[in-house]
């Protein structure tokens, strides 16, 4: 692979957004916050039947397929719609395998400071197959006409679409990029790197150089919708530097990765990638956060990355956007909670999901950022499973940030 190294400036001036904005400037602001019960269900098959029991006041196996973990969100067919997608359904490639691989069209009516209700309506769904036979090992529901896939053979954590309306899908089991119509319908074997995490099904005996879970979690698409940038979560098995993420670039004209990869830093050896959005053909917004939840959720970062700035290390450089521990909510939008002991809420306002994995960008100023609730995670409150919660973050010159 080409590390990219392109020096940048020596001369450079970060501005940071919420920490160090001139006084006269707002930092990033909760504009809006839609929450959709953690115990929705859609039409399906029964799912969950590995968790037994009641967990979190979620009571498995559940009758039909939850409307959860949403790990990557972007516009929808009309103004006001998403179409947001959940990953692989309970965490593991074991206890996932009747959880159904969609995307979830969604209309919140976000609560603002002039109103809304704060609630979020699931419309009609994409269902994500292999009726082809393309994806090359025998998946769940081998044996079907329409070879659904389940959470038992792909752990879907970012989705894109082209102006042809086809999806790309980045993955964690392989790691790979999928590439879908519109439809849902596979069209291309799985494109791979040069790693392999431990649920990849075709390792044929060598050991993993990626570890599990820790594959494309976040993935960027340009304007142009010819150019993916996908991210790994976390580092490679071997490498030395456990801050190091490398970040990929692949062509959807050639179906192919070019060769060019750029090396990212986490602010701790601990911290992951958990998604990206492209503002411009170079630039994107990136999440970075820790690994807590609830009150002990201490970092979750967006950063503005340019692929074009990478410093004297080798390493992107990066502008701090929004520090999602302490959003300001002068309205109080967040209030009051929805269930008894709810924390974070109020101003500031607390990101607390553990895994803060969805961001699109709605316009030149506005972030909207969603959660997967890792069903039946606690987070929002220390006694329930998480709701899912999307929240809009006004981010004043989030795209005129410059370096």
């Amino acid at each position: 692979m080409h590390i990219r190294t392109t020096l940048a400036s020596a001369t450079m001036t970060l501005v940071l957004a919420g920490t160090s904005a001139p006084a006269d400037q707002p930092g990033p602001t909760l504009q809006g916050r839609a929450v959709l019960p953690a115990d929705t269900l859609a039409p399906g098959p029964p799912s969950g039947a590995a968790l037994k029991g009641t967990i979190n006041g979620i009571t498995f196996p559940l009758p039909s397929q939850p409307v959860q973990g949403f790990s990557a969100v972007m516009s929808g067919r009309e103004p006001g719609e998403y179409l947001a997608m959940p990953d692989n359904g309970y965490g593991g490639k074991a206890n996932s395998r009747d959880f159904l691989i969609r995307a979830y069209y969604i209309e919140p009516d976000f609560k603002t400071a002039r109103g809304g209700s704060g609630t979020i309506e699931v419309r009609d769904f994409i269902q994500f197959s292999d009726p082809d036979n393309l994806i090359g090992f025998p998946i769940v529901r081998e044996g079907t006409s329409e070879r659904y896939l389940t959470g038992g053979d792909i752990d879907p954590e970012s989705l894109q679409r082209d102006h042809g309306g086809d999806f790309w899908m980045g993955e964690e089991f392989g790691p790979w990029i999928l590439h879908f119509d519109g439809t849902g319908r596979l069209l291309h074997a799985p494109f791979a790197i040069d790693v392999k995490s431990p649920n990849n099904p075709f390792l044929d005996g060598q050991l993993p150089s990626h570890p599990n879970s820790r594959g494309f979690e976040g993935m960027a698409m340009t304007p142009s919708g010819k150019t993916l940038y996908a991210a790994l979560e976390g580092p490679t098995v071997a490498d030395t530097d456990k801050s190091r993420r490398y970040i990929y670039e692949f062509s959807t004209d050639d179906d192919a990765f070019t060769g060019n990869v750029w090396q990212y830093h986490t602010e701790d050896p601990a911290y992951l990638v958990s998604d990206m959005w492209a503002l411009d053909d170079h630039r994107v917004v990136l999440m970075e956060r820790d690994g807590g939840r609830g009150l002990n959720a201490r970092f979750r970062s967006v950063y503005v990355i340019d692929f074009r700035r990478v410093g004297a290390d080798g390493f992107l450089e990066k502008i701090l956007a929004v520090d999602m521990t302490r959003i300001s909510d002068p309205d109080l939008i967040s209030l009051p909670p929805i269930h008894e002991g709810d924390v974070g809420l109020g101003d500031p306002f607390l990101v607390t999901c553990e895994s803060v994995e969805a961001i699109h960008a709605i316009d030149a100023e506005r972030l909207l950022i969603g959660c997967d609730n890792n069903l039946p995670n606690t987070g929002r409150n220390p006694y329930l499973a998480d709701d899912n919660e999307f929240i809009v973050v006004r981010v004043p010159g989030l795209k005129s940030l410059r370096w």
